[in-house]
């Protein structure tokens, strides 16, 4: 079984590189959607979107070839899906939906 050695420390980086990222992409998704005005699905919708990446298309192409890069892509992908069960969670608090005046 091939091992990560000296590789594991520079696979961490990456890792806290990846929520950093994640954190970056969820205020950045804020403000577009503030500057557009955009209505709280759209909102939502471009958060999301800014957030996740195609981690999962470019597996097959780190595979064969280093383990070090195949620990990185899998981190990446784990790291995104556990960020997105989190954004399902923050989101809708950080864009709620508005409550319409006058309705009772």
């Amino acid at each position: 079984m091939p091992k990560l050695g000296d590789d594991l420390p520079r696979v961490v980086r990456v890792v806290l590189f990846y929520v950093v990222f994640l954190v970056v992409m969820a205020c950045a998704g804020l403000v577009v959607a503030c500057v557009l005005r955009l209505d709280v699905i759209e909102g939502r919708a471009i958060v999301f979107t800014g957030a996740t990446r195609n981690s999962l298309v470019v597996l097959p192409l780190a595979l064969p070839d280093n383990l070090a890069i195949t620990a990185v892509v899998v981190a990446q992908i784990l790291v995104e899906m556990v960020g997105m069960v989190v954004y399902v969670r923050a989101v809708p608090k950080l864009l709620p939906a508005r409550q319409s005046h006058g309705a009772s």
